[in-house]
C-alpha cells in the first residue's frame, strides 16, 4: 500500500470501557491531560455537524468515487462524535461537569454554522454552504496532523497513561489519517471554480485557525479551573503547556503552526498529510477496532 493508492473508508462500530479510566488519564499531568481533553468538548457536537454539511452537499457530488469516500467519512465521524460523547458523561460521573462549555460549542455550530446564515444575513444559500465546506476543510487539516502525532506520540507511552483512553485517541487519529484528503476533494469538488475557489480555501483558514486556538485555550482553561481533583489549585498556562510539549505529551507548536502554510498553497493536498500505513497498522491492533471488526464478521456469519 502506498498512500497514493486508493483507499475504502469505512466506520468501525467501536465502543470502550471507561469504568476504570483515572479523570487524569496521565498520570501526575493533568495540565496534558485537559488539553487533549478539549476534544471531547468540540467534537461530539463538532462532527455531527460535519455530517449534516456533508449531507447537504451530497445532491452536489457528481464523481461517484467521492460520494462512496463521502458517505464512509461520514460514518466514521458520526461514530467519532457518539464515543466523545461518552467520554463527556464520563467526565460528568468524576464530578466534571462540561455542559456549561459544550453548550456554547453547540450553539456555535447548531446556530452560528446552522443551515441558513445567522441572524439574517443575505448569504445565497449555495456561498454558505461552500463556505462551511470550507471550514470542515480546513478542521480537517488540524485533525490529520493531531491524528499523525498521536500514532507517533512516544512521549504519551512513556507517560504510562490509561490504556483505554489512548486507544480511542489512536483509533481516532488513524480515522483522521484514513479519511484525511476527503473533506478537501468534497470542498474542491463543490466549491466552485478557479480563484473564487482557492479564495474561499484561504477563507476558510482564516477563520478557523484563530477559532480553534481560542476554543481550545478556553476549554483547557475551562476543565482545569473546574477540575474537583486540583481544588482550584492550578491554572492553565503556557508554561504548564510548554512543559507538557518538551515531555512529548502535546504536539509542538510548530507542527500544528505549519500546517497553514502548507495548506494554503495552490498545489497542496491532505494525501501529503500523515502516513496512510501507520494508521492501517495500528487499526489492526487497536483492541477496540478488532473488537468492532470480530463483533462485524461474527454478525456478517449469523
Amino acid at each position: 500500500m502506498t498512500d497514493t493508492d486508493h483507499y475504502a473508508i469505512k466506520p468501525r462500530r467501536v465502543s470502550f470501557d471507561w469504568d476504570r479510566t483515572p479523570l487524569h488519564w496521565i498520570p501526575a499531568e493533568p495540565t496534558a491531560t485537559h488539553v487533549i481533553n478539549v476534544l471531547h468538548l468540540l467534537l461530539p457536537a463538532g462532527e455531527r455537524w460535519f455530517v449534516k454539511v456533508f449531507k447537504e452537499a451530497l445532491p452536489l457530488v457528481r464523481d461517484p468515487e467521492l460520494l462512496t469516500d463521502v458517505k464512509g467519512f461520514m460514518g466514521q465521524e458520526a461514530t467519532h462524535s457518539v464515543q466523545h460523547s461518552y467520554v463527556l458523561d464520563h467526565l460528568a460521573d468524576q464530578d466534571l461537569d462540561t455542559e456549561p462549555y459544550t453548550k456554547h460549542v453547540d450553539w456555535m455550530f447548531e446556530v452560528l454554522l446552522g443551515e441558513t446564515p445567522p441572524f439574517g444575513a443575505p448569504i445565497p444559500q449555495k456561498e454558505w454552504l461552500r463556505f462551511r465546506l470550507s471550514l470542515v476543510a480546513a478542521i480537517e487539516q488540524f485533525t490529520a496532523v493531531l491524528g499523525d502525532w498521536v500514532l507517533h506520540a512516544d512521549g504519551l507511552d512513556r507517560a504510562d497513561p490509561d490504556e483505554v483512553m489512548l486507544d480511542l485517541l489512536r483509533w481516532h487519529g488513524a480515522e483522521e489519517v484514513e479519511h484525511r484528503a476527503v473533506a478537501f476533494d468534497m470542498y474542491q469538488h463543490c466549491g466552485g471554480d478557479g480563484l473564487a475557489r482557492y479564495a474561499r480555501r484561504i477563507g476558510g483558514m482564516a477563520v478557523t485557525a484563530p477559532v480553534l486556538l481560542w476554543l481550545w485555550i478556553a476549554g483547557a482553561t475551562y476543565l482545569i479551573k473546574h477540575d474537583p481533583q486540583l481544588r482550584g489549585q492550578l491554572r492553565y498556562s503556557l508554561r504548564e503547556h510548554n512543559r507538557a510539549v518538551r515531555k512529548g505529551l502535546l504536539p509542538t507548536w510548530g507542527e500544528l503552526g505549519r500546517a497553514i502554510p502548507r495548506y494554503l498553497r495552490r498545489s497542496y493536498h491532505p494525501s501529503q498529510e500523515g502516513s496512510l500505513r501507520r494508521a492501517v497498522e495500528y487499526l489492526a491492533t487497536s483492541p477496540a477496532a478488532r473488537a468492532a471488526a470480530g463483533q462485524a464478521a461474527r454478525k456478517a456469519i449469523s
